[in-house]
């Protein structure tokens, strides 16, 4: 099925660092915030997410409109990035390894939505339990939407990351969990496959036969 892959683009929530969204739902609640599955879900979110995910909106304009949302203007900084952090969880053990297995055999990517503050925690937590200064040693690049002012599951952003590397897509398979994101990779002509929860990214990758 995959015998004409060479590149393999990566998600990173829940394909290589797991992520909770109904922890970052309950603390949303605490905070005040109604109608939270509206608000904050797997499969779509306020506006708000999609300007910070694409950096057009910086933390304090970020944390400026949780407390619009929430009409609490008393917030501080110090709650909303906690409430805002508990989606983040860690790499599961021996996921590390198995990005750098397949870095050996593909050329491999990182393409991840992610935000200011969640990027700042993620950093600091490679580097407190992996002496990781980045994820840069597990690809050939790594790329996160908010540096990149653009997000999954739009067409650009995987358009540019093709581009950049001349990489065709019927030789590229792209992983992730959203498939509102596969979609569009799999209409741009690539290889896609979505890892659910009951599903590990070294179980896929050697279940597959890509490893």
């Amino acid at each position: 099925m995959y015998s004409t892959v060479k590149n393999i683009i990566f998600d990173y929530g829940n394909v290589i660092f797991r992520i909770d969204f109904k922890r970052t739902q309950h603390s949303f609640t605490e905070l005040g915030i109604k109608n939270v599955e509206r608000f904050f879900a797997h499969t779509g979110h306020d506006p708000l997410f999609d300007e910070f995910e694409k950096g057009l909106i910086t933390s304090d304009e970020f944390r400026d409109g949780i407390r619009r949302i929430t009409e609490q203007p008393s917030l501080t900084n110090e709650q909303i990035d906690n409430a805002w952090n508990t989606l983040l969880i860690g790499v599961p053990d021996g996921t590390h390894d198995v990005l750098l297995k397949a870095k050996k055999k593909y050329r491999t990517f990182l393409l991840s939505n992610n935000n200011e503050i969640h990027y700042k925690w993620i950093m600091e937590y490679l580097k407190n339990e992996f002496n990781l200064p980045s994820n840069e040693v597990f690809f050939e690049k790594d790329y996160y939407s908010h540096l990149m002012k653009m997000r999954k599951p739009n067409p650009d952003i995987f358009q540019f990351v093709l581009d950049a590397h001349d990489l065709k897509p019927e030789e590229t398979l792209f992983i992730d969990d959203s498939p509102q994101h596969l979609k569009t990779a799999g209409e741009l002509g690539m290889h896609t496959h979505l890892l659910t929860a009951d599903e590990t990214l070294e179980g896929f990758l050697y279940g597959s036969g890509l490893l």
